[in-house]
């Protein structure tokens, strides 16, 4: 039997950290392990609980979820964080991205929807909704200035990642193999200085390297 993810909530309202608990707790493979009510204590409990992925309000009291991020993912061992909010088109979730966060996840969300959102980014995949991220980030100015430089193929690939497609369906529409499509995404990561592929896409965008 493979060990449950570890989860801690980070919300500063306690209603919605209970409601997250009894579906998340529900499910033999998950286990929240602590509960925070700002960015301060999500940052400290992730030090002490080790979790493997932190659901991160991005509207909290004091150290808000955006810096809790940030600072999260500078720990030896980082989680994944999965943004929590109430607004899809909420600024906080650009820059919670940018800071390195592997999705969002709306509170309306339903319970089987907030479990697979966290299966899914406990395995080191990106929760993308291509809609909204393309409304987020259209809404910011384009950076200007230096670039990474990605190859043509590394630019396809990820328009494709942002338009929400996994490793195997972007294969299939290149008709390239598996492993080719992840060695471009490897290497446009490493070009971009981006943790995964939520980053990369946006970091791709604002350098004015892809369109949406």
């Amino acid at each position: 039997m493979t060990e449950a993810v570890r989860v801690l909530l980070a919300d500063d309202e306690p209603l919605v950290r209970g409601g997250m608990r009894l579906i998340l707790d529900a499910e033999p493979d998950l286990e929240v392990v602590g509960e925070a009510g700002d960015g301060a204590e999500a940052v400290s409990l992730t030090r002490d609980l080790r979790p493997g992925v932190v659901c991160m309000d991005v509207r909290m009291p004091g150290v808000d979820g955006i810096r809790a991020t940030e600072l999260v993912l500078r720990l030896p061992e980082p989680p994944r964080v999965l943004v929590v909010t109430t607004f899809e088109h909420d600024d906080y979730v650009l820059d919670a991205l940018q800071a390195g966060a592997s999705g969002f996840l709306l509170k309306r969300a339903g319970a089987d929807e907030m479990v697979q959102a966290v299966r899914t980014v406990a395995v080191g995949q990106s929760l993308l909704f291509p809609d909204a991220v393309r409304r987020l980030v259209r809404a910011r100015p384009r950076a200007s200035g230096a670039a990474a430089s990605l190859t043509a193929r590394e630019r396809e690939v990820l328009t494709l990642v942002a338009d929400g497609m996994t490793n195997a369906e972007i294969a299939r529409s290149l008709v390239v193999g598996v492993e080719t499509v992840r060695t471009h995404v490897s290497s446009a990561l490493s070009k971009l200085g981006a943790r995964d592929r939520t980053q990369a896409v946006v970091r791709a965008y604002q350098a004015g390297l892809i369109e949406l």
